[in-house]
């Protein structure tokens, strides 16, 4: 999935510590918890996805306080509603998505010549690396699910573009929940899929009162998609500091699970791509809207996404929190 906006603004803040204060979203604080945690709670803002009839997603990554959760720099979560899916080619970088339905069907297709669909379990991830570009379909249906990014670190974004299908990623039997392990490593299990950094990426089926494992070196998010879990509402998401070796979530329904390293390199997130300075940026845009760097998607019944025009003002590389 793309950021659609016609006007995207820069992701903006500076290093700084993995705690935080509570949390704020298009500047309102909202309390945390009351929890010895120090859990934040991280409210989304609503962003439609292509016209007036289009579908809307809740974007609760980047925030405006915090940017990332170690390397996941991008959440956006829809549904469950009737809707049809349909994202017109566009450009990626420095990069890889990660696609995961509750309900519902989406094709894709990019310019390496993939076309695959993707249906609840199974995962379909995509490394950008040094540029690649892709289209996302489905018929009018009910469509439930999440679309995140996951930034690559300096010795890894100028990588070839690839993609990958998972249709049936890891499990994990705990206590009290089943885990979908998507990406990275979950109390020992670890998934096929290609990561760049240490982190992990996972579906919860929560069934009573579950004790999650955690990596404590791991700074960790958790989104409800059904169900009712304590402390996990459904909208927000839950952002717990590193330094836990678990996390209990009573309650019956699913939670995504993110997490990884807090992400130590400054970067420039700017509509779809992820890059380090202004000029790399620019450069990007240029390439796409002439039609160099980025391939063809093949087989799409309509024109390219063309790219939004700069902002006034040089982008500049920043930290993952304000």
């Amino acid at each position: 999935m793309s950021n659609l906006e016609r006007d995207p603004r820069e992701i903006r803040c500076t290093a700084g510590p993995a705690g935080g204060p509570a949390i704020e979203a298009e500047g309102a604080a909202v309390p945390a918890p009351d929890a010895p945690d120090e859990r934040e709670v991280l409210i989304g803002r609503e962003v439609p996805l292509g016209g007036p009839r289009a579908m809307t997603v809740s974007r609760t990554l980047p925030g405006v306080h915090r940017r990332m959760i170690g390397a996941w720099c991008f959440v956006d979560a829809y549904g469950p509603q009737h809707a049809t899916m349909r994202v017109p080619p566009h450009p990626h970088t420095g990069l890889q998505t990660v696609s995961w339905l509750v309900e519902g069907e989406v094709l894709h297709r990019d310019s390496l010549g993939t076309l695959q669909e993707v249906r609840p379990g199974q995962l379909n991830l995509m490394t950008a690396g040094r540029g690649i570009s892709h289209s996302e379909e489905s018929p009018q249906t009910v469509l439930h699910g999440v679309q995140l990014w996951v930034a690559l670190p300096g010795e890894h974004r100028h990588t070839a573009p690839a993609f990958e299908h998972h249709p049936e990623p890891p499990v994990l039997d705990g206590t009290g929940h089943r885990a979908r392990v998507l990406m990275g490593t979950l109390g020992g299990v670890t998934s096929p899929a290609t990561a760049y950094t240490p982190l992990v990426g996972a579906e919860l089926a929560i069934d009573g009162a579950a004790e999650v494992p955690l990596e404590p070196g791991f700074e960790h998010g958790l989104l409800l998609l059904d169900g009712e879990v304590a402390g996990v509402e459904r909208g927000p998401l839950v952002y717990v500091p590193p330094g836990r070796t678990s996390i209990r979530l009573p309650g019956r329904g699913r939670v995504l699970l993110i997490g990884g390293e807090p992400f130590a390199e400054e970067i420039v997130m700017w509509w779809n791509f992820v890059g380090r300075s202004h000029e790399e940026v620019a450069a990007y845009r240029k390439e796409w809207m002439d039609g160099e760097g980025f391939g063809v998607v093949e087989g799409f019944d309509g024109a390219p996404l063309p790219a939004p025009v700069l902002p006034g003002t040089r982008l500049k590389p920043r930290g993952r929190v304000r």
